[in-house]
């Protein structure tokens, strides 16, 4: 998975849901960030947006898709 949330970190506030491009975030029950990683394309936006740094993109992955 090329998405990793920080379950203690993250404050389930739901903004990187509202900002990924691919719908590849969705809070559970309102209160669990789950990535789904068949729809993420890496563009690492939820990682730049995210207020207290729960959220990591494998940039490794994402380098290799944008060649």
């Amino acid at each position: 998975m090329s998405v990793k949330v920080d379950a203690v970190l993250c404050m389930s506030c739901g903004g990187c849901v509202g900002v990924c491009p691919s719908l590849a975030l969705e809070l559970e029950n309102g209160i669990k960030l789950v990535p789904v990683d068949e729809d993420c394309t890496d563009c690492g936006i939820c990682e730049r947006f995210c207020p207290v740094g729960a959220i990591k993109v494998d940039s490794q992955k994402r380098r290799l898709r944008e060649r």
